[in-house]
């Protein structure tokens, strides 16, 4: 018997040390992983000018932000019959759309007026969101739908309250060796990377430990983000003008000059490709219209290509920066309507997949481009509102994006749905091109005719007088 005790002593403290170890070398890889991602984000002078840290920030608000949407889809539009979801998707586009149109736009002018404590408006948000996922938990347990669907729009809002600041602040936190589109590259691309681990890391959670519990996680990361947040430098909450004048209103928000009017509405197309997109192929794959794997295996694939374009534009845009930024807005807007085009003509599972591996490339790349536009185009007392009204353009243009896919997947096969979307983006770039042409024709027709005034003659001309010079 006391041989036998002693065995099973031994093979206990056999486990407790393979699990220590264990342990220690989990621990270690993640300080390894912690401090290599510690030198990427404080590269090139970005952790003396707080880059770095905010860096670090969004990336945790971009996991919090994936396990929200991985606890949202479980609970709220998978595991039910196809029918059901198609209304619970419905009903969640237009409970976002609606009141986002009406608050969102006002973002941005409240911000304005916080210029001078962003670092707390920024921690604000990210304490908000994380108490809101304490209630949506709670919501998610009871099957409290009329709640919750509050509560998400709350978070979306903050979330884009979010976007909207930290997309203000990157001019003051931007090194001199950084341009503006490789340093939103370089946010972006930490954010993807951030978010599909958590992506991944929450289905897995939801399946073991139920969608509550994936919230309530992420309240606590909100939490650690927001004491992050409060931690960024001084200076990111320093304006550059006094806080006297009163910001502008929505209308005259409206006209922010042609060339950010035109990377606003080329990033819209994308946007509403992107919407439909999503809900389109999700409905096709759940219809069984979409044949050649099984149904849970093409939707792994198409959120890998998702997630991979996202990436791959996040790189790319830290490799352009040579390159104007209107014209790589123009280009992912061509890019997006040529493959949606052949995706039509040619429609099946890969090309399912090309589509959206370049949807959501030219998404990542040509918001990027748009950022640094905003940001070198428009002056500090407006920026947040400019990129308020920004924000809640591209996520309506999500929306409506999304409704035309979830309406044409009721009736449309892949190749007539895409054709559909392939014309509406063709349309848009013609138009974009157009008015592009006519306001360069206009611009050169008003230099070369706009008459000088007449050169005034000189006195009598003595000898050492020189006539005078046109002033122009």
């Amino acid at each position: 018997m006391a041989g036998a005790w002693g065995k099973v002593r031994d093979a206990g403290r056999a486990v407790m040390s393979a699990t220590a170890r264990t342990g220690r070398s989990i621990g270690r890889g993640a300080a390894g992983v912690g401090r290599a991602s510690r030198r990427l984000t404080h590269a090139k002078g970005a952790d003396r000018t707080g880059l770095g840290r905010l860096i670090e920030v969004t990336a945790v608000h971009s996991a919090g932000d994936a396990f929200i949407t991985v606890s949202l889809a479980g609970a709220l539009f998978f595991g039910m019959p196809v029918g059901q979801a198609r209304g619970q998707v419905a009903l969640y586009l237009l409970v976002t759309m609606v009141p986002f149109t009406v608050v969102a736009p006002f973002v941005g002018p409240v911000l304005d007026r916080f210029r001078s404590g962003r670092r707390y408006v920024i921690a604000g948000t990210l304490f908000a969101r994380g108490l809101l996922c304490w209630g949506m938990a709670s919501s998610v347990v009871y099957g409290d739908t009329l709640s919750l669907f509050p509560a998400a729009l709350a978070v979306l809002v903050l979330s884009k309250a979010y976007n909207v600041s930290r997309a203000a602040i990157m001019p003051s936190v931007l090194p001199a060796d950084i341009g503006l589109v490789t340093a939103n590259a370089r946010v972006a691309l930490f954010a993807l990377v951030a978010a599909g681990g958590a992506a991944g890391l929450g289905a897995g959670l939801v399946a073991w430990l139920g969608a509550e519990w994936v919230l309530r996680i992420a309240m606590v990361l909100f939490l650690v983000a927001g004491v992050v947040a409060i931690r960024l430098p001084r200076h990111v909450d320093s304006p550059d003008e006094e806080e006297t004048a009163k910001p502008p209103g929505v209308r005259a928000l409206l006209n922010v000059g042609p060339i950010v009017a035109e990377s606003m509405r080329a990033n819209a197309a994308i946007r509403i490709q992107a919407g439909f997109l999503v809900f389109f192929l999700l409905f096709l794959v759940q219809d069984e219209h979409l044949p050649g794997l099984a149904p849970e295996i093409t939707l792994g694939l198409l959120a890998a290509a998702a997630g991979g374009g996202g990436l791959f534009g996040a790189a790319v845009a830290s490799w352009v920066k040579s390159y104007s930024p209107q014209l790589i807005v123009l280009s992912t807007l061509a890019l997006t309507t040529i493959t949606t085009v052949v995706t039509a003509f040619f429609f099946s599972l890969w090309t399912a997949v090309a589509v959206a591996l370049i949807g959501a490339f030219a998404q990542g790349l040509g918001k990027l481009a748009l950022d640094a536009i905003v940001q070198r185009e428009i002056g500090e007392e407006v920026r947040s509102s400019t990129f308020g009204v920004v924000e809640a353009l591209l996520q309506i243009a999500w929306v409506f994006g999304g409704l035309i896919g979830l309406m044409l997947s009721l009736f449309a096969q892949g190749t007539a749905g895409l054709a559909v979307m392939a014309t509406l983006l063709a349309v848009s770039l013609v138009w974009l091109l157009v008015t592009r042409r006519q306001r360069k024709v206009m611009s050169t027709s008003t230099a070369v005719t706009v008459p000088l005034r007449p050169v005034a003659q000189p006195p009598a001309a003595t000898g050492d007088t020189k006539p005078l010079t046109n002033p122009f």
